[in-house]
């Protein structure tokens, strides 16, 4: 099983480096349209859809995404689209999270399946548009969120319930803690420390996520680092609710080793979008 996870992982890394670092945005565009279609493809399945519904969903997201490149829409502002998105993610997140499986699933199915295009779509812009920014920006979104990820993982291995005798989030998802959601963000500071520290000493193509937040002060850094990281432990647990809810593991088993397209995108999906929430609050 740990092989198959490594040789997987190493599949998809190589992957994104390419289509990320490749001159063009082709390549990006392609990769992502394909794992949105996944994941819609995914969500219907969740929301208890048959197999030609959800084939049809996939195909209907990756679509509309495409359409929205090649209507121009990766250079466009959308300010009140990042903020009503942004906030969708913050209440609903922190309603269901607070209410559990039986709030999902008293929203009306046809209601719960069209969130799940739209949250895809509008994260997949926000995606392109970072890319377009430029490779470094992209890349310190990605890893804000990989680090907070990898470091919760082994804080909470070595101290979880050391320190809190509560766990994050027990009926949704028992094995995170505190100690480890705690370690999580203690990374992601070390990381926006030290990747402000490699763009002093090495020309990048872009400025990072973390020095765009600086130039807004250390204060407006530091709590932007928090909101990001607590979002995307929103992210992951509203996933692991929505799996609860549908009675799987995984959200699909594309991904040997490591389940579906959602498990792997889960945290991504509030955070960039709010990620260019924030950009704009700096930008004149």
């Amino acid at each position: 099983m740990l092989k198959q996870r490594i040789i997987t992982a190493l599949i998809m890394l190589g992957v994104l480096l390419y289509a990320t670092l490749h001159p063009s945005p082709l390549p990006f565009i392609g990769v992502t349209l394909v794992l949105v279609a996944c994941g819609a493809w995914e969500w219907a399945r969740l929301n208890q859809y048959g197999a030609v519904p959800s084939v049809l969903s996939g195909l209907a997201c990756a679509l509309l995404c495409a359409g929205i490149w090649l209507a121009g829409g990766a250079t466009m502002h959308f300010h009140v689209l990042w903020t009503v998105t942004g906030s969708a993610w913050v209440l609903l997140g922190a309603w269901l999270l607070r209410f559990g499986t039986p709030a999902w699933r008293a929203i009306p199915r046809p209601l719960r399946w069209l969130g799940g295009p739209w949250v895809m779509a509008v994260a997949w812009l926000a995606a392109m548009q970072a890319r377009l920014i430029g490779i470094n920006f992209l890349f310190s979104v990605l890893v804000l969120v990989w680090a907070a990820d990898v470091f919760a993982y082994f804080a909470g291995r070595a101290l979880g319930g050391r320190f809190f005798r509560n766990k994050l989030a027990p009926s949704i998802s028992p094995g995170k803690t505190w100690e480890g959601a705690l370690g999580g963000l203690l990374g992601v500071l070390l990381c926006a420390w030290g990747w402000m520290q490699m763009e002093a000493h090495y020309s990048v193509d872009s400025a990072s996520l973390y020095s765009r937040l600086y130039a807004m002060g250390g204060p407006m850094l530091l709590l932007s680092v928090v909101f990001l990281c607590a979002m995307s432990v929103v992210g992951d647990l509203l996933e692991s609710l929505f799996k609860r809810a549908a009675g799987v593991k995984d959200s699909s088993q594309l991904l040997p080793g490591h389940g579906g397209v959602l498990d792997r995108l889960d945290a991504l999906l509030p955070t960039l979008p709010l990620t260019m929430m924030l950009l704009e609050l700096g930008t004149p």
